[in-house]
């Protein structure tokens, strides 16, 4: 029964398509968000201008509502490929970058990768919802979960091989070439009526065309863009899946700011041994990815999410054992916990709200999601300095028990689907 949706999602075409799109661009992203960093630093010798690198690609998500407006009223298709060719003309200027005093183009380059990501997320959110069976959904992010992480355990090695034998411009023209690439998989794709904004609700919808959101399109955009923070606000189902995601990412922030304690003080190991946690990590997410449908359908999303949040907590608590089986089994629940939680909130919006204002809700819960993980990284860095990792993990598991145990015990609405199967 497993096999049934994974092989289902394969088979559609437009699915195939933009998993390929999304294998592609992916490779060609996590090459550049490694080698972005140690260009930085081999260019200026800073730790601190290295460290920017990774913040300059995440900023834009603070603008996650604004931009998942134009998610809700462009052709959506067309805005992912838009997306992926601004960013294959605009990589190859990186070649420009061969000193310090250049440095600043490659920040600037960065700053709008992060800006085309987050709405590559919203637009991708909202297409995928129309273009795939509703019962997939799940299945669908559960195989582009596995996608992406799948690429995290490839693409450094390539990246850095790369950077070493040939400099950075050569990681920035592969990723030029993989956005160009993923432009071509994303205009074969196949959607009728793509700018949900401009036209009436589709049949089959559940969402009554008399209670459908409409913004008024006198509207500012800023008005438009408080539309997605409204529909989860209002939403039995998606306020606890979203208001649990923000408090486990920042609980996961935490975590990863400590992993160098782990790996030093109580494993004792250099810090070259993070690398391997975090490929174990990455193998708990790729399988956890290919599970992920099939558990869906058979679990209430919240149990599901609960189920999610309690591997997670555990596995902060192996690390904080000083055996390396432990730090490699928690490694591993962390991957394979974090991504549920991720997976069942845009699932849910994607089922949940109705097709006018689904870009800006996903672009919504992104923001509420991904910021506090930023933050709690930076907390976790004074944390550590302050704290006894091993102290520090436990109080982790702690935390992630109860925002579990709430998931579980507290009032459920109802789970609706905006859209009738296919």
């Amino acid at each position: 029964m497993g096999d049934w949706g994974s092989g289902r999602v394969l088979r559609d075409r437009n699915a195939g398509l933009y998993l390929l799109g999304v294998v592609v661009s992916g490779f060609g992203t996590t090459a550049m968000w490694l080698v972005a960093g140690i260009w930085v630093k081999s260019l200026t010798g800073s730790d601190s201008l290295a460290a920017l690198t990774v913040f300059a690609m995440w900023a834009p998500v603070l603008a996650g509502p604004l931009l998942g407006v134009l998610a809700d009223r462009l052709p959506r298709r067309p805005l992912l490929v838009a997306a992926c060719l601004v960013m294959a003309v605009l990589l190859p200027a990186l070649c420009l970058v061969d000193s310090a005093g250049r440095v600043w183009l490659l920040f600037a380059v960065l700053l709008v990768y992060g800006i085309c990501g987050t709405l590559h997320e919203a637009a991708e959110a909202a297409l995928v919802a129309r273009a795939v069976d509703v019962r997939l959904l799940g299945d669908f992010n559960g195989l582009r979960m596995t996608a992406g992480e799948s690429m995290k355990l490839l693409a450094p090695l390539a990246g850095a091989a790369l950077f070493t034998r040939f400099g950075g411009a050569s990681v920035a023209l592969l990723d030029a070439v993989t956005f160009a690439l993923a432009a071509g998989l994303f205009v074969l794709l196949r959607v009728d009526r793509d700018a949900p904004e401009r036209t009436a609700p589709r049949t089959g919808s559940r969402t009554d065309p008399r209670t459908a959101p409409r913004t008024d399109p006198r509207a500012g955009g800023f008005a438009r863009a408080l539309e997605g923070g409204r529909q989860l606000w209002g939403s039995p189902v998606l306020r606890p899946l979203v208001s649990a995601a923000a408090a486990v990412m920042f609980l996961a922030g935490i975590n990863g700011a400590v992993v160098y304690a782990v790996a030093d003080d109580v494993l004792g190991r250099p810090p070259a041994y993070v690398g391997v946690l975090y490929a174990v990590q990455g193998a708990g997410s790729v399988l956890s990815g290919l599970v992920a449908g099939p558990l869906l359908r058979r679990m209430p999303v919240r149990v599901f999410t609960a189920a999610g949040t309690a591997l997670f907590a555990l596995g902060c608590g192996g690390r904080a054992l000083p055996y390396e089986a432990a730090a490699l089994a928690g490694s591993a629940l962390i991957g394979a916990g974090l991504p549920c939680v991720l997976i069942a909130a845009l699932t849910t919006v994607q089922r949940e709200v109705p097709d006018s204002v689904v870009g800006r809700t996903a672009a919504t819960a992104n923001t509420l999601v991904f910021v506090p993980n930023a933050l709690a990284l930076a907390l976790g860095a004074g944390l550590v300095a302050l704290v006894d990792v091993t102290l520090l993990l436990p109080a982790l598991t702690a935390a992630g028990l109860a925002v579990s145990l709430l998931l579980v015990t507290a009032p459920a609405g109802a789970v609706t689907s905006r859209r009738a199967p296919v």
